[in-house]
């Protein structure tokens, strides 16, 4: 079989493109990915798409703690997560440590060009020996949204602060909770993929039954990332209430990060194994830090004060901020944003929230890409 695909690789050099008005599959004009797909005969063409994540199965693609560099799913948008529109590429020894998942997280969402034979691997439709392999300069930098062309109309296209206010705009109006309805949304927001009956905790990754909430220890409560101390908002209706930055975690752990602002160091915990805390600043684990960075964002776009009664919170660069209506530290959110990217976990969150409770999305979750042009230095 492997002499076969290796001949077939070999000898596809000299046939002709594929007739369609789309595109050769060309390095200058490439197949894109369904295209790709609708072609598994094991001939060489060149083919684009999004990275989505690391395919371990026929049916399976990971966005997170990847087990190694061997392989790529990539499709025509990048938030795309159904694996029958993907297409699974095998990468080359040479090409690992540059294009590996293990290895560079970060390239998660960015788009690729590559050259090879298009044939199974994973028993799936794939790309094999892999010839050339880049990212697009254009758009590795850009994310596309199922929701650009709707939601996000008025937004796409703009940059620094005409893109927040119009991302402001867009957010702003939004079903609000009590808070005691939050639990049962918490239920739901944060459910176990693996298991319906619990929930994952924000600080520990424990997967806990959804049920075992309240004071007592080892039960989980309701965590303000944005600390409700900042801006004095307590659990009002509003910022109070919001679920994208409210999380499910174990009562103690949430009583050791407090107030604290987000920063990197201190002494490591010892119930909540990869966070650390000292007197002024909190550390969460490195599967969430992107998480923590991104709902902040939120927080900062959302609420601008421009309702009466409404909290203006900013984001700065300090910590032991206290009771004023900030969030730091920008610029170690900034690095934690760019090394843990948005993972499918994030994805479903946002679409949970907007679907079945507020109504409006994350907008760093959809456009990782928007962080930088509104909060970079």
């Amino acid at each position: 079989m492997v002499l076969l695909v290796l001949i077939l690789c070999i000898g596809s050099f000299s046939l002709s493109p594929p007739i369609s008005a789309e595109g050769t599959g060309s390095w200058s004009s490439p197949l894109d990915v369904n295209q790709a797909m609708n072609l598994q005969d094991g001939s060489s063409y060149s083919v684009e798409g999004y990275i989505t994540g690391k395919p371990i199965s026929t049916t399976t693609v990971i966005t997170s703690n990847y087990p190694d560099d061997y392989a790529l799913a990539i499709a025509n948008s990048s938030q795309e997560q159904n694996t029958s529109n993907m297409i699974y590429v095998q990468i080359p020894s040479n090409y690992r440590s540059e294009f590996g998942l293990k290895s560079n997280p970060d390239i998660l969402g960015k788009k690729i060009k590559l050259t090879g034979c298009l044939t199974d691997y994973f028993s799936h439709a794939g790309v094999k020996c892999v010839s050339e392999i880049e990212f697009d300069s254009t758009t590795s930098t850009s994310t596309t949204s199922p929701f650009d062309s709707t939601y996000y109309l008025t937004a796409v296209g703009k940059t620094g602060n005409s893109l927040k206010i119009a991302l402001h705009d867009i957010i702003d109006d939004h079903v609000e909770l009590s808070y005691s309805n939050v639990w049962d949304a918490l239920r739901h927001t944060d459910e176990d993929p693996n298991n319906s009956n619990n929930v994952i905790l924000l600080y520990t990754g424990r997967s806990q039954d959804k049920y075992q909430n309240g004071g007592d220890i080892d039960d989980w409560n309701r965590e303000h990332v944005w600390a409700k101390s900042h801006g004095d908002f307590g659990t009002s209706m509003g910022a109070g209430t919001d679920l994208h930055h409210l999380r499910p975690t174990d009562v103690t752990v949430n009583s050791s990060r407090g107030n604290k602002d987000f920063d990197n160091g201190g002494s490591p915990h010892s119930e909540a194994n990869g966070n650390y805390s000292d007197s002024d600043s909190w550390e969460p684990r490195d599967e969430v830090k992107g998480d923590v960075a991104r709902m902040l964002f939120y927080m900062a776009v959302r609420y601008e004060g421009d309702v009466t009664g409404e909290v203006d919170l900013e984001l700065n660069d300090f910590v032991n901020n206290g009771s004023v209506p900030f969030m730091g530290k920008l610029s170690t959110l900034l690095e934690w944003h760019e090394s843990d990217p948005v993972d499918a976990f994030e994805r479903n969150r946002n679409d949970v929230i907007y679907t079945n409770y507020q109504g409006n999305r994350n907008p760093f979750i959809d456009h990782p890409e928007w962080v930088e042009s509104i909060f970079s230095f």
